[in-house]
């Protein structure tokens, strides 16, 4: 998503011809962790009819939406977002004032001239046969109904609009800066995701998506010498008439449709053993060093979907596609959008990154404005695991980038704390460390709180419980207490709702008696390795009092430490020569320089 990546190397669902039609799924969702969960749905059907000389295409989309909530609902919202791309946006505005702007936006949407903007612009709107009004605001839509929708009511939306391609700027876009002709994400009227919290109709600033599940029925009418590939099945073979031909998709169970075409793409695909078949779109006029990284790439690809099909949990859908594309790396709905002139270790990177995005944040779809960091912190956490795997010789920690991203946020004085809205962070760069840094070590630390073993536990069960839904931070942090019993809401308080930080220190050593000190305000459990001075070692683990409980240890465990305690003293077994609190660098501490103390 995307991508804003800091240190740390990290970083469609194509179309086969004549795939058969998957059948739909009921996606009412159910759990067992909360019953009373309920989640809206909408099932789209779209023509479309795209000129690939001017870049404009028209539209007519018939929506059928459900109201599973126990609302009545007076109003519904449309996402535009092909509005942002027009000098004066608030995408644009944003670009040009933030402290630190993206180099990759910078001020370019103020420069576009009006064959080179974007734009969904709605010409007729109707609910259940009958004209409705609406009004656009930038990229929204606001709809005032003629009557309201009330629970569990269906109802049928039409509507006819027609749109521009802008350059591409950001994600999507035509003619990209390596020659892709079409990039088409976010490109189609989106309705608002309603839930609990209420609407989302977030204006497209620069951040992170959300939107309603259902199906998607989509006739794509194009150019007969463009190739494509994004979302959906393939509904038998293309219907060709004059100079154009009509592409039919169906995309059971998902919450976004991608597509992507250039006359001069190249298709290739590799099964996956017991899993899905893979689609590779890249073009054919690339330098033979890139061409053979693409070449390369699709073995590697299908190693990474089995590793998070055994990690995170099995990949549902029959096809996912790697589409040359876009600004860098972007996901969607059973594909991804990636630059494809690359280094091969980069190009790998890439896909490992957006391919993991399938499971953090499509299948377990949170709302990427409000919680960005589970979605680009816990995929770079689990793509950083993925790449590991892939190497000759595995480091003890792949997580080192991600650590040292935090850390250096947490001590530069602009950090934020993790419920900050994605477009309202003072610095890109913030955002950046937080969404992927910090949400990346909020997983890798869990494990470090809970045990390895029981992290590996919880995101299966995460994944179990929660895929085909819109999981919020607490059920991670549920799903976590149920398979281990401990208490771990202050976890998630203090880590992800504040900045308070992580700061153990060893203020004394004397004799067999150990002092240790609290310096940050965030509490923790502690891992101490202890030399002695006989050259022996031992191992101490010291609960936190309110976890009310202890990890999985082979160490010796002693007394709990009470959070306002301010220092803790104990007897170890001999004469100590040496401390050092988490000698495996696992716990964010964000001042290492005071962790261990030696005597002389």
């Amino acid at each position: 998503m995307k991508k804003f990546l800091l240190s740390f190397s990290v970083f469609v669902f194509a179309l086969s011809c004549g795939a058969t039609e998957k059948p739909s799924q009921n996606t009412k969702p159910t759990t067992k962790a909360n019953d009373s969960y309920w989640q809206q749905n909408v099932d789209y059907s779209m023509e479309i009819d795209m000129d690939v000389n001017t870049f404009q295409y028209d539209g007519k989309q018939k929506l059928v939406y459900t109201n599973n909530s126990p609302d009545v609902l007076n109003r519904v919202y449309y996402h535009l977002y092909f509005n942002a791309f027009q000098p004066g946006s608030e995408m644009d505005v944003r670009s040009r004032t933030i402290k630190d702007p993206s180099p990759k936006i910078g001020d370019r949407i103020s420069k576009l001239q009006p064959n080179e903007i974007g734009y969904i612009k709605v010409n007729s709107l109707k609910q259940n046969g009958e004209s409705i009004s609406y009004e656009t605001v930038g990229t929204v839509l606001e709809v005032k109904l003629n009557k309201p929708i009330q629970p569990g009511e269906k109802v049928t939306f039409d509507m006819l609009f027609k749109a521009q391609v802008p350059i591409q700027i950001r994600r999507s876009g035509r003619n990209n800066a390596e020659g892709v002709a079409l990039s088409m994400t976010q490109w189609y009227p989106k309705l608002a995701e309603y839930d609990d919290e209420g609407w989302h109709a977030d204006p497209y600033i620069g951040r992170e998506f959300h939107g309603v599940w259902g199906d998607f029925d989509v006739k794509l009418t194009i150019d007969k010498n463009y190739v494509v590939g994004g979302t959906g099945y393939q509904q038998g073979e293309p219907r060709i008439k004059g100079g154009k031909k009509t592409i039919h998709f169906k995309a059971p169970k998902v919450h976004d449709f991608a597509w992507a075409a250039d006359p001069g793409f190249l298709h290739d695909t590799m099964q996956v053993p017991n899993g899905p078949m893979l689609h590779f779109y890249y073009k054919k006029d690339l330098e033979q060093k890139y061409l053979d990284n693409w070449k390369n790439l699709q073995p590697e690809t299908v190693k990474l979907m089995q590793f998070f099909s055994e990690h995170v949990g099995k990949y549902p859908y029959e096809q996912y596609s790697i589409i040359q594309g876009g600004d860098g790396g972007m996901e969607y709905a059973m594909s991804t959008l990636i630059t494809g002139q690359r280094r091969f270790n980069s190009l790998v990177g890439v896909t490992a990154h957006e391919l993991a995005h399938t499971w953090f944040q499509f299948l377990l779809a949170t709302n990427e404005a409000k919680h960005e960091w589970m979605d680009e912190g816990f995929t770079s956490y689990i793509s950083a695991l993925a790449m590991n795997s892939l190497r000759e010789e595995p480091r003890d920690n792949p997580f080192t980038g991600s650590y040292r991203g935090y850390i250096g946020l947490a001590n530069s004085g602009v950090e934020q704390p993790l419920t900050t809205h994605a477009d309202r962070y003072t610095y890109n760069r913030a955002y950046g460390a937080s969404a992927y840094s910090k949400g990346a070590v909020f997983m890798a630390q869990l494990g470090y709180v809970i045990g390895e073993g029981n992290l590996k536990e919880t995101i299966k069960k995460y994944f179990t419980d929660f895929s085909f839904k819109h999981p919020k931070p607490m059920d991670i942090v549920r799903t976590a207490e149920r398979i281990t019993d401990l208490e771990l809401d202050w976890y998630l308080i203090d880590f992800a709702q504040t900045t308070n930080t992580i700061d153990y220190g060893v203020k004394a050593v004397e004799g067999k008696s150990i002092t240790l000190e609290r310096i940050g305000l965030m509490p923790m459990p502690i891992d101490l390795s202890v030399t002695y001075a006989d050259g022996s070692t031992e191992e101490f683990y010291i609960p936190l009092q309110m976890m009310r409980g202890e990890k999985p240890t082979s160490a010796t465990i002693i007394n709990d430490w009470a959070w306002a305690m301010p220092t803790y003293t104990f007897e170890a077994n001999k004469t100590v020569k040496s401390v050092e609190i988490d000698s495996t660098q696992m716990m964010a501490d964000v001042k290492r320089e005071n962790n261990t103390l030696t005597l002389e």
